[in-house]
């Protein structure tokens, strides 16, 4: 129930404010737009959902602060440290290739913006971990394995980018 909430809450914003301003747009920005916000709906589900139940209860334990050492984990050899480095790389990866096609090929998608985004997103999630959830830990090295994650995806979208271009232009003559 808690984690239907903070979806009920998600679909409103959707359909009411950012599908009514994204549609006006045409096919292909909403397509990108819309896979980019399912993307980071999921991104919030893995990390910090619960929310919205969560916030009355913020002030009720204690504030971890981040680990500092990057790959602690790793270097004393600690719980399943590969998969974690693995899965937070894998789970920025859509961002790097998402975040370039939604700013429209302009300035505004060079890889060295991209990768401040993934990094904000991914600092700013760290630090809300703690604060929403008090079992919950935050960690530098989730921060510089999703920038890695980032920067993947970014070099996916370059790859790509010739195909995904074809599609967003058919999608805009579809209009």
């Amino acid at each position: 129930m808690k984690y239907f909430i903070d979806f009920a809450a998600l679909a409103l914003l959707y359909a009411f404010v950012l599908f009514r301003k994204w549609k006006n747009k045409g096919k292909d920005i909403l397509a990108v737009n819309t896979l980019m916000y399912i993307y980071l709906s999921f991104v919030l589900y893995f990390t910090l959902m619960p929310v919205i139940t969560a916030l009355p209860f913020v002030l009720n334990h204690p504030y971890e602060s981040m680990n500092m050492v990057p790959f602690i984990d790793v270097l004393e050899g600690r719980g399943d440290f590969w998969r974690q480095i693995i899965l937070n790389i894998i789970m920025t990866i859509p961002f790097g290739f998402l975040f370039p096609l939604a700013r429209n090929n302009t300035a505004k998608a060079k890889f060295s913006r991209t990768v401040f985004m993934c990094f904000l997103m991914s600092l700013g999630i760290e630090i809300l971990q703690p604060l929403i959830n008090g079992f919950r830990s935050s960690d530098v090295t989730d921060v510089i394995t999703n920038v890695m994650g980032g920067m993947l995806g970014y070099g996916f979208y370059v790859i790509f980018k010739p195909v995904t271009f074809r599609i967003l232009k058919f999608l805009k003559t579809k209009n």
